[in-house]
């Protein structure tokens, strides 16, 4: 993991704008996510948290509160964001997801960034290396941090909270 600087930093902050735009259109009950997916400095695919298809009859948020063994990424009953933003780089772009960067963010229900904990979620870490995507980007409390999307993947099994 690097933390960006300069320019590259300020065009980070840029795509972490555009997938808070998405996390706006969260449908989930829980929490407003976004991301982008970017290569060679286009977006390719964008997604956000909502049940599938966005159909509402497919809504849990109520059910899947309760404690559970099951891991914090499997207790939603949601899309999360960077599957839609995969799933959506894959329709639109298929030849250029290979190479990407994933920005992943959440926002309050202001509309205002919140900063990200470590990687934790182990199937947005296996779906991204399987899209081959090279970079995760998270915003932290100490800057924009990017992930080689392998130790991505490894400190998101690491993760036990």
């Amino acid at each position: 993991m690097r933390y960006l600087a300069d320019n590259e930093r300020a065009d980070a902050e840029r795509w972490m704008r555009a997938a808070a735009e998405e996390a706006k259109k969260a449908l989930c009950e829980r929490d407003k996510c976004g991301a982008v997916i970017v290569r060679d400095g286009a977006m390719i695919g964008a997604g956000y948290n909502a049940p599938p298809r966005d159909d509402e009859r497919y809504r849990m948020c109520a059910e899947t509160n309760r404690p559970s063994v099951k891991p914090k990424s499997d207790r939603t009953c949601c899309m999360h964001a960077e599957w839609r933003a995969v799933m959506d780089a894959l329709r639109r772009h298929p030849k250029e997801i290979v190479g990407g960067r994933l920005y992943f963010t959440r926002v309050d229900d202001a509309g205002v960034i919140l900063r990200s904990g470590r990687p934790y979620c182990t199937v947005c870490s296996r779906l991204a290396l399987d899209a081959g995507l090279d970079e995760f980007l998270l915003w932290h409390e100490d800057g924009i941090a990017s992930y080689p999307t392998g130790e991505y993947n490894r400190l998101s099994y690491d993760y036990m909270g």
